[in-house]
């Protein structure tokens, strides 16, 4: 079994950020591409993702983190309308097809790209992920999801949604197929390119992974030479039990949402005892909480700013993304009654939060639709750039967290708001690098020299060489 390395304290960390987007209009905040400041319609724009990238690499941020969404959210009131009224994930387009475009407009910033293993098919996806990792010399991710959303499964060709546990079954043996293709199937040094004996790749350093099992079977070769990562930073968002055990097994990075820093640490120190229960180090795990940032040079601007983007804030659009996710209409019940647990289809570690997590908090769906709607289910951080430093700082100290992920209510406005008033103040204290440190993602999620897979990861029990 792993032994921890000696952490950092939480309180003298890097501060490690990712920007959150999703190609879509309405993401974490509903109804704010009225905004006049807000270009959140331009997401069909490949200068808008460029210019996007650009300032998040402006700011030393890791990655951009890229959300999607695989079917339209049709749960409250059991229709449409309200989503694509307020643009709602809907439409949105492929993620997948950003990372070219923001990656030649940078030299350093990371793209974790979100992903179904529900719905992909691990020999396609592997070639996917395995070219993006080319073309960016090494800086994509894989934000592994199992698709919680009954509209992608009757749309992709399923009767019903697969139960939520069966998803996570699929996932594992996704992810012993990936790793196989990624790590296992071809050597370092298979591609010689030696033109005077006419050969490219070794046959003898090229392997097939004859997986068969359950839900995949894999003969063959993978199709694509190693990447400089071999396999893709993994990310993972899981809250419930299966979802933790299996952020505990795979995940480099994992998101979480939370409204205070404690159930933040609840969530952390559960993950992290469950990677030491799979022989992983629990401190290779790096946490990360949403958070939306709403700063200008004074409080009281700040303050006022966020006057006005509640102005715009849709409370029944809120309550259709989040009757989306959590798998209940929300549009049936009581607006005024407190939420109870119920296990669903949907996200139950999402549901929890409102639900279980808190002793001290009921919340009904009007107050979590109020609250959501600048915000998209974490804290929305309000104030000067020293304020804010305060503020993530003490997120950082009480949830034992690596850093966050900056939602932009007003795309790409609130980013770059963040970047030129917030991310000076945090350099100043220590916390936000002022260069960047090795090329991959890797290297910026752990440490420079760090581009692959570690010994304790189950990914690399597959390596060959």
């Amino acid at each position: 079994m792993s032994t921890s390395t000696s952490p950092v304290p939480a309180a003298h960390r890097r501060i490690r950020l990712n920007g959150l987007r999703q190609s879509t209009v309405g993401h974490t905040a509903v109804g704010l591409w009225r905004h006049p400041d807000s270009e959140a319609h331009r997401y069909r724009a490949l200068d808008h993702w460029t210019e996007t990238a650009r300032i998040l690499e402006r700011g030393r941020f890791d990655a951009l983190f890229v959300a999607d969404a695989l079917g339209p959210l049709d749960v409250y009131q059991g229709r449409v309308d309200v989503a694509l009224r307020d643009g709602v994930n809907t439409p949105t387009d492929d993620p997948l097809l950003l990372v070219s475009a923001m990656a030649a407009a940078t030299r350093h910033l990371g793209f974790a790209v979100t992903v179904s293993s529900t719905y992909e098919r691990p020999y396609a996806f592997t070639r996917k992920m395995a070219t993006l990792d080319h073309l960016t010399e090494g800086r994509i991710g894989w934000n592994i999801v199992t698709s919680a959303l009954d509209s992608a499964a009757r749309n992709l060709g399923l009767e019903r949604q697969i139960p939520h546990d069966e998803r996570y079954a699929i996932a594992e043996e996704f992810m012993e197929v990936v790793y196989k293709l990624w790590e296992g199937s071809w050597d370092d040094d298979a591609v010689v390119r030696d033109a005077d004996a006419g050969v490219f790749a070794d046959p003898a350093k090229v392997r097939p992974i004859g997986h068969s099992g359950k839900y995949f079977d894999v003969p063959g070769i993978a199709l694509f030479e190693p990447s400089i990562q071999r396999t893709p930073v993994l990310y993972q968002a899981g809250a419930s039990p299966a979802g933790q055990r299996f952020a505990a097994r795979h995940a480099e990075g994992v998101f979480l949402s939370a409204y205070r820093p404690d159930i933040a640490r609840g969530m952390v120190d559960a993950v992290r005892a469950l990677a030491v229960e799979e022989g992983r180090d629990p401190y290779s795990l790096k946490f990360f909480s949403i958070a939306t940032v709403v700063t200008a040079p004074t409080d009281d601007a700040a303050r006022a700013k966020y006057r006005d983007y509640r102005r715009y804030a849709s409370l029944e659009g809120s309550l259709a993304r989040y009757s989306a996710l959590l798998g209940i209409d929300l549009s049936a019940l009581d607006p005024d009654q407190p939420l109870g647990y119920a296990d669903t289809e949907g996200i139950r570690g999402l549901l929890a939060v409102f639900t279980r997590l808190d002793p001290d908090r009921t919340w009904t769906p009007r107050e979590i639709g109020e609250f959501v709607g600048v915000g998209g289910g974490g804290p929305v951080l309000v104030g000067s750039p020293a304020t804010v430093a305060d503020e993530l700082e003490h997120w950082m100290e009480v949830g034992d967290l690596d850093g966050f992920n900056i939602a932009d209510p007003v795309a790409p406005a609130g980013l770059r708001d963040f970047v030129d008033l917030v991310v000076p103040e945090l350099q100043q204290r220590g916390r936000v690098w002022t260069q960047y440190e090795g090329t991959t993602l890797r290297e910026h999620i752990h440490s420079a020299g760090r581009t692959r897979l570690p010994a304790d990861h189950p990914g690399h029990a597959h390596r060959r060489t």
